[in-house]
């Protein structure tokens, strides 16, 4: 997809405190997240495991949805309906998106919430064209035309002017509820009784260290196209995850202890360079 990300980051900020505007985030699929976050990417069962493999466990989190209670896709925990196959609640898995201070669109620095491997001063991904860059961030925003949906560039250029999107052409692309998707993108945890107390913690965006290493576990040991778990990978790989300390995940803390309320006035977003650039996170590509 040919896009100007330049002075934007739309996709990987979520900048509504900065607009009056009614912008509702993007819906995949038939059911409505239990969490808030914006645009939160789905990564691929391998991509899952090569970021546990490159040490960030840390920098992962699920996704899961609520169901209509005259829906027979859900299964009820916490006395919430949650979507689910065969009784076991489905999800997904994404970056977590701490508060960052970021001056988007040509706004002063703001505290917004931003993908923990955005670079607040150059609004540019730190593993952009890394082997760890996930699929659905190169293809961006290619699964949306493809399913005739509103991309972020779009928005970003009705609000705030100037052109983002130069290629409209759709991709060929996989929705992320299309066939196939099962235990590649879309995974099914096993045992909803293990997550007893976890849903108000969604909807709190208050999800423990535990919380995330279950759901990344899992997703990380299923098997494509089946409802399969391997207990041998979900249990080592739940280890790591909890083990897990890199700069991203201490990036993440720092950012939450040190912010003010979103949408407020931020110091320079060159303070990234003492919370994530001292502390061994990659450099920009650069424009």
């Amino acid at each position: 997809m040919e896009v100007d990300c330049e002075g934007c980051a739309g996709c990987c900020i979520d900048w509504r405190p900065l607009t009056g505007r009614d912008i509702d985030h993007e819906r995949r699929g038939p059911f409505e997240p239990l969490d808030d976050t914006y645009n939160l990417v789905p990564l691929s069962r391998e991509e899952v495991r090569a970021f546990v493999d490159a040490g960030y466990g840390d920098a992962l989190r699920p996704r899961l949805w609520k169901a209509d209670a005259e829906d027979d896709r859900r299964v009820r925990i916490d006395g919430v309906d949650v979507a689910a196959i065969d009784g076991r609640p489905v999800f997904y898995v994404g970056f977590r998106k701490p508060p960052k201070p970021v001056a988007p669109f040509d706004r002063p620095p703001t505290w917004l919430r931003a993908c923990a491997f955005l670079d607040p001063t150059t609004l540019q991904c730190r593993i952009h064209g890394d082997d760890l860059y996930p699929h659905a961030c190169a293809d961006y925003p290619g699964e949306n035309l493809a399913l005739d949906a509103e991309t972020e560039c779009e928005r970003v250029e009705r609000v705030h002017g100037g052109r983002r999107l130069l290629d409209d052409t759709a991709p060929d692309a996989t929705p992320l509820f299309g066939p196939g998707a099962l235990g590649d993108r879309v995974f099914a945890h096993p045992d909803p009784d293990r997550l007893a107390g976890a849903i108000g913690r969604f909807r709190d965006d208050a999800l423990t260290a535990a919380d995330r290493a279950e759901f990344v576990a899992v997703a990380a040991a299923s098997s494509p196209g089946t409802l399969v778990v391997n207990d041998e990978w979900y249990e080592r790989t739940r280890e790591r995850v909890l083990d897990a300390d890199s700069w991203a995940g201490r990036a993440i803390e720092t950012w939450a202890d040190s912010a003010a309320e979103l949408g407020e006035r931020a110091p320079d977003a060159e303070s990234a360079d003492t919370v994530e650039d001292a502390d061994g996170a990659p450099e920009t590509p650069g424009w």
